[in-house]
């Protein structure tokens, strides 16, 4: 697995004298194009880096150690060949997760749908909360969150949301969040104080680029019309709100959150790219059943991946075994430790495949 890093210790130093020549510095794609490779590259040569200087101080002591006979230097020289036999194991553990493949959507915006499923007005109410979390994990991060279309009920719930979220790496983490989400509480219309169980759907989709997905225009229909609910001056006086249908796939896209039609069509083609391009990652998929059981976040969406359960003030991740019981702040966007161990598990599980292979 290392035999490759002095070369790609080469090419990270080739990179940065390349990036320091005049002539680079003028073409701004191929600096763009440079630069990244040099942003993607860095942690692993840092980590591979302080690997090699732990393992020479690994030597250093040894070698010392021969020649050493006063106790007292001994004694310390020993606690430091522990420390960097410590280091030295820890950072080889790192680089093997940072050559893991790399998810060639993990820098891409995302496209979330939410949809409420069994339970009725209090799964619609679930849903709404489910992207107000969403909404404040997103700003915790300085991400940017832009709601495409939203079919609201009249008691603050939602059938169904569809939005956007802007910001780097966001596929990266908000992937594993994909999947039936399930609450067990005392729905505030029911009097008998009976425990109910709602659910709702979560789909996460990387944002797709027009040269990723080509869609012929003889395969859509385009309607406009006036947007319905709620909207501000002029959305619900002018044609503003688009509707697009896919022929080939029956997919229906609704946009109308924006007063300007223009805008509403690019919301809408956005999410219809993004749901063919989710489509085509789907039957990939599909077609590594095997290795798509053994990972974390990139299982059926029709499985249940969590449990909020509001009387015990507990949230538990089934992929994972993870419970944990700060329920009001998961639910105001704190979810970071559970990501983060849905990334641990995922890396875990690949390191385990490849060292199958």
């Amino acid at each position: 697995m290392f035999e490759n890093l002095e070369d790609i210790l080469i090419k990270y130093e080739d990179i940065n004298a390349e990036l320091s020549s005049p002539d680079v510095t003028s073409d701004q794609n191929r600096f763009r194009k440079l630069m990244k490779e040099q942003s993607d590259l860095t942690p692993l040569v840092e980590a591979y880096t302080a690997y090699k200087k732990a393992n020479q101080d690994i030597a250093d002591s040894l070698e010392m150690l021969e020649e050493e006979n006063d106790d007292e230097m001994r004694d310390m020289l020993k606690e430091e060949l522990s420390n960097a036999k410590d280091k030295s194991a820890q950072l080889e553990e790192r680089i093997k997760i940072l050559l893991l493949p790399k998810d060639p959507n993990d820098d891409k915006n995302v496209i979330v749908e939410i949809r409420a499923g069994a339970g009725g007005d209090e799964a619609a109410l679930f849903a709404a909360e489910l992207f107000r979390m969403y909404t404040h994990y997103a700003e915790s991060r300085r991400w940017k969150v832009e709601v495409v279309n939203a079919d609201e009920t009249g008691i603050g719930g939602m059938k169904e949301i569809e939005f956007m979220v802007t910001g780097q790496g966001a596929y990266s983490v908000l992937k594993y969040e994909s999947g039936v989400h399930r609450v067990q509480r005392v729905p505030e219309t029911e009097s008998g104080g009976r425990i109910h169980t709602s659910t709702a759907s979560v789909a996460v989709m990387p944002e797709a680029e027009e040269v990723e997905v080509q869609i012929d225009e003889k395969d859509i229909r385009i309607d406009v019309m006036r947007a319905s609910g709620n909207g501000g001056q002029c959305v619900n006086t002018t044609d503003s709100a688009v509707r697009l249908t896919h022929y080939p796939t029956g997919i229906v896209i609704y946009s109308q959150t924006e007063k300007s039609q223009i805008q509403n069509k690019e919301k809408a083609f956005a999410l219809l790219r993004a749901k063919l391009y989710d489509l085509e990652c789907q039957k990939a998929h599909d077609a590594e059943a095997d290795a798509r059981r053994s990972q974390i976040g990139t299982g059926d969406r029709s499985e249940k991946i969590r449990t909020y359960n509001f009387p015990q003030g507990r949230v538990t991740d089934h992929r994972i075994g993870l419970t944990l019981y700060k329920l009001d702040k998961i639910m105001n966007g704190d979810i970071q430790e559970i990501l983060d161990a849905c990334i641990a598990a995922d890396q875990a599980a690949k390191l385990a495949k490849m060292q199958e292979n």
